[in-house]
């Protein structure tokens, strides 16, 4: 039987049939072979202009049998089929028709139980090899290295398949998050006019149709005008043509091109992860053909054009995550340094603003408010956190246009028309709230978005778009959208807060007990944490350096830079984290204090950094150091910060002079190490021994401010006591003080 056209109801364009649509374009031929039997199960009923039978003769026979030249070309295809969402060109063949001998293009893909063999004729005077492909698509490859940005990549990527292909106009068209597509790149002659900077309704490419685009990355209608060639079966279920490059298209589309001016058109799909990101949409204002080979290559550039455009988004995002990771790093220091996390996040209110790009935000717990820098009057803030608390209860909630879910926003608009919260406690309701200012934009849609309907013969019809003038809208009470590195940024915030800040913070009024208790948990807590964060880190400098050795000869002067920055960053992040991880393991391991040979273990200290200094000169100056009872891997520890400082801080120094020495004094054996370094200011001297502390810039000294809160835990575990004394460039003195038979060890 014939398979018919579908008698399509405009009005069900959402839900139209496109991948059965029961027909093919003219300028190909197709037939459907069954992989069981090799027998043809689907003809296209222009097989008769080519081999001189109708298709219904070959119906059920062997394929061998009705067609043996060309079953033995695709002999090796059949046995081994592309598997289903994939279309493999074959190559190009010649074979015996009724009239002569011709050249066809060849393609084989998947549909249920059947191969699809697609043979079209190569149009006059087309390229016939990729040999003369190959200086153009080499051409684009060398030029993406030296692309600065993306909107570079799409120009480049616009202009290679205009000369490929020879169309009148090229676009590169980019979906955003609700489907609607913007015109961002374009290379075309004077025959059509300039699509740039348009931007087209999703209902211009319905949700099926960007399906198929994601599915069958390249489609080509050479003729709009075209008369559909149906296929013929004695199947009654229709072929599903989903991975078909013949495909017809639907009626809508035919009539959307003709009222666009364009006769032919040809689109590749721009995949991002697997996604649809985009498309490279080619228009003529003639009929034009487009040979296989040709739209192969077009494939070709546009996956390669892919890769380059995931790794530059992948590389700005990396970029962002690294600076919005130091910011993260001072507030955590904030919070560390207060009594409550909310004061370290309301007095240091530009790097609570910075982490999430906005220029205003707010704290907000049941009692209290807190607004800094641009945001809404205390009021509004409170009515925003009681329907957050009501309506959005989860852990991060984000959108750029606040007012079209909260109405009652577009009084503070231009203060808060964007807005990123987290929710940081689910027993008390609190949140910290980012805002964005309203951005008014002209947007400039190819025609009136709004009206896709229209009324004929007394009923409503979807028609394509009649006009494509220029249809300029005032957007407002939008912001700029939210980063995903910044979402992520406060939610790792967040994450922060909850596990460690707040949850000590509400446990503060417990029993004494119950805080002992949620301490171990804390530490518990920290100890994971590190742990688990230690190997992405070693993942990103170990593949980041695999990356600059393997590919350094493809890379471009500036992206080396962005690998060094990645390895210095992850490097850097990994020391803290090995830190941290140092600092929360003191408070699990228990004590195994025995006898140690102190000045043994300086030896061995001071022999290993003299020879990680090279010429350095350095002066050390070593007494009388008593053994002591301690448990030897820490105090170890605690020796090794020292003097490591020391060494350190003494960097600016001609020479430098380290003097280590005991004493016994009132039942307590007391270690110092003295410096004629930078010294420090004694009225700092309350901060120099806490987590994240530093007196002096990461720029001049480099370390993470973990390692003298080591060493007073350490001691202090041990029953002891840690202090210093300095002036500024005048050098330092650092003193333990351990008790000889370590009878206060915890």
């Amino acid at each position: 039987m014939t398979l018919q056209t579908q008698d399509i109801d405009l009005t069900a364009c959402e839900r139209e049939p496109i991948h059965i649509p029961g027909n093919i374009q003219p300028h190909g031929i197709l037939l459907a072979v069954r992989l069981s039997d090799r027998t043809i199960a689907y003809a296209s009923a222009n097989v008769a202009e080519v081999f001189g039978f109708q298709a219904a003769d070959a119906l059920g026979r062997p394929f061998a049998q009705v067609l043996p030249a060309l079953s033995a070309e695709f002999e090796t295809q059949l046995d081994d089929p592309p598997t289903v969402g994939n279309t493999r060109f074959v190559r190009t063949i010649r074979i015996r028709t009724v009239q002569e001998e011709r050249m066809f293009e060849t393609a084989i893909s998947r549909s249920g139980d059947c191969a699809l063999l697609e043979l079209e004729e190569p149009p006059v005077g087309s390229v016939s090899s990729i040999d003369a492909l190959y200086p153009t698509l080499r051409r684009f490859v060398e030029q993406l290295q030296n692309a600065s940005s993306i909107d570079v990549l799409c120009d480049l990527a616009a202009q290679d398949v205009r000369r490929m292909t020879g169309f009148d106009r090229v676009l590169v068209y980019r979906f955003d998050d609700q489907w609607n597509g913007t015109v961002v790149a374009e290379s075309r002659n004077e025959v059509l006019p300039s699509y740039l900077d348009l931007r087209f309704p999703a209902s211009d490419i319905p949700a099926q149709a960007r399906e198929l685009y994601r599915r069958n990355r390249l489609r080509i209608i050479p003729d709009a005008g075209y008369t559909p060639v149906p296929i013929q079966s004695h199947d009654p279920a229709p072929l599903d043509l989903s991975d078909s490059v013949l495909r017809s298209v639907s009626p809508v589309h035919l009539e959307y091109m003709r009222n666009m001016g364009t006769l032919a058109s040809m689109s590749i799909s721009i995949l991002r992860e697997g996604q649809l990101w985009g498309l490279i949409s080619c228009h003529n204002k003639d009929p034009k053909r487009v040979s296989l080979q040709v739209r192969n290559a077009c494939d070709f550039l546009t996956q390669i054009f892919s890769l380059q455009l995931e790794a530059r988004e992948n590389t700005m995002l990396a970029e962002n995550r690294v600076r919005l990771g130091a910011v993260q790093t001072r507030l955590l220091a904030h919070m560390a340094a207060e009594e409550h996390f909310i004061a370290g996040l309301v007095n240091h209110p530009d790097d609570l603003m910075m982490l999430a790009g906005a220029q205003g935000a707010a704290v907000l717990t049941q009692d209290h408010c807190w607004c800094l820098g641009q945001a809404p009057a205390k009021e509004q803030v409170r009515a925003l956190f009681d329907w957050l608390s009501e309506h959005h209860q989860e852990d991060v909630f984000a959108t750029d246009n606040l007012s079209e879910v909260y109405p009652a926003a577009k009084a503070f608009a231009d203060r808060a028309s964007g807005l990123l919260s987290i929710s940081v406690s689910k027993v008390h309701s609190s949140y910290v709230l980012w805002f964005r200012p309203e951005v008014v934009q002209t947007v400039k849609w190819g025609g009136n978005p709004q009206k896709p309907v229209q009324e004929e013969a007394g009923s409503l019809r979807l028609h394509p778009r009649r006009s494509f003038e220029i249809w300029k809208e005032t957007v407002r009470d939008r912001s700029l959208a939210w980063d995903r590195s910044e979402v992520e940024a406060v939610k790792e915030l967040r994450n922060a807060i909850v596990g460690i800040v707040l949850r000590r913070a509400e446990e503060m009024a417990s029993l004494t007990e119950e805080l002992r208790r949620s301490n171990k948990e804390l530490e518990a807590f920290s100890y994971s944490v590190s742990h688990d964060l230690r190997a992405p880190f070693r993942h990103i400098v170990g593949y980041s350096e695999l990356l600059k050795k393997q590919e350094a000869g493809d890379m471009s002067e500036k992206g080396k830079r962005y690998v060094d920055t990645i390895i210095e960053a992850a490097y850097t992040a990994g020391t803290l984290v090995d830190n941290l991880l140092r600092f929360s393991h003191m408070g699990r391991t228990a004590l195994k204090p025995r006898q140690v040979d102190v000045a043994k273990l300086v030896d061995e200290i001071r022999q290993k950094l003299s020879a990680e200094q090279g010429d350095r000169r350095i002066q050390w100056v070593v007494g009388d150091l008593v053994p002591v009872n301690a448990d030897p891997v820490l105090i170890r520890l605690v020796f090794e910060n020292l003097l490591d400082n020391a060494v350190k801080y003494t960097r600016t120094r001609e020479k430098a002079r380290i003097e280590i020495g005991s004493s016994r004094k009132d039942g307590e054996t007391v270690y110092f190490v003295r410096d004629n370094g930078v010294g420090f200011d004694m009225k700092y001297i309350d901060k120099l021994f806490g987590v994240f502390q530093r007196l002096h810039r990461m720029e001049e000294f480099e370390g993470t401010g973990i390692g003298l809160a080591n060493v007073r835990r350490i001691v202090e575990r041990h029953g002891g006591r840690a202090w210093a004394e300095g002036a500024l460039d005048k050098g330092a003195t650092f003193s333990i003080a351990l008790p000889d038979q370590n009878e206060g060890a915890a």
